[in-house]
């Protein structure tokens, strides 16, 4: 009777063990499939980039430095704030702008944004829209007999190189070839100094630099009433960057829609920014 009992007992004890075995051997849930829990969806980080604006830290308003040796301008200051929108990093990068395509080649800069002149230049950049029209105009000293492009022939005038004042006049000739000589130089600081020396008897820039660097001397230069050209700027990208192009615009639009763009550019009407030329921002 004890020895059946025992076999009893170690028969229960080998099928507990068995049945813990196999319970232990069970194949995990499906992580995959129909019957598979759902994952939680990752988190989705927003793309954080820094974005590289190429500059010429000599043309005021646009892109200058500062008293305090920062880089400052109105076109750098709207791009900040797009950047800010956008979750980017912002970073200034002044260029020379004889080199500008060639830093924009390299990738050293995301876009040149620096009363970038759009005409003739439409087929070699990705582009946003225009957002400022610029005239070229000349400034003359306020005693000077020149009153129209006609007195310019036989006179000396200045531009700075590889400046849209210079291409401005590339594009018509017929005034050029009346020049006495006519002169390039590193930036527009130089050029108003020749002038102011008498070195020179005109200088062709931009409407706003030529604001910038007569204000309060209007006793000293004039500018002519006649405009060389009217030219309208923007954002130039490296060609085939047409979707971070219209990002970038996109972005200006709401600039402009909530007034920051306005705000921002009454802080650079004394350094010689024009407001009303500044397309994005409503007028009256």
């Amino acid at each position: 009777m004890k020895k059946a009992m025992l076999l009893t007992l170690a028969a229960i004890l080998l099928l507990a063990v068995f049945a813990a075995g196999c319970a232990k051997n069970e194949p995990a849930a499906p992580t995959t499939g129909p019957s598979a829990a759902p994952a939680p969806a990752p988190t989705q980080a927003p793309a954080a980039r820094t974005f590289t604006v190429g500059f010429d830290a000599e043309f005021p308003p646009f892109g200058f430095v500062a008293e305090d040796g920062s880089y400052d301008g109105f076109d750098l200051a709207v791009a900040q704030e797009v950047c800010k929108r956008l979750g980017w990093t912002f970073k200034a990068q002044p260029i020379n702008w004889d080199a500008k395509d060639s830093e924009l080649a390299s990738g050293n800069i995301d876009c040149i944004w620096n009363g970038f002149t759009i005409q003739g230049r439409e087929n070699d950049y990705a582009w946003t829209p225009s957002y400022y029209d610029s005239s070229i105009v000349v400034v003359v000293k306020a005693d000077s007999s020149i009153q129209t492009l006609a007195d310019l022939a036989g006179k000396n005038v200045i531009v700075q190189a590889a400046s849209s004042g210079l291409a401005a006049l590339d594009d018509n000739p017929e005034l050029t070839a009346t020049f006495g000589e006519l002169l390039e130089c590193a930036d527009y600081n130089s050029a108003f100094m020749e002038l102011g020396m008498g070195s020179v008897d005109a200088v062709v820039a931009d409407v706003g630099v030529a604001s910038y660097n007569t204000r309060g001397k209007e006793s000293e230069y004039r500018t002519l009433g006649e405009a060389v050209s009217v030219e309208t700027y923007g954002v130039g990208f490296l060609k085939g960057s047409d979707e971070l192009a219209a990002q970038v615009w996109d972005t200006m639009i709401s600039v402009a829609a909530d007034g920051t763009m306005a705000t921002l550019a009454d802080k650079y009407v004394p350094f010689g920014l024009v407001k009303e030329n500044v397309t994005l921002i409503p007028q009256g």
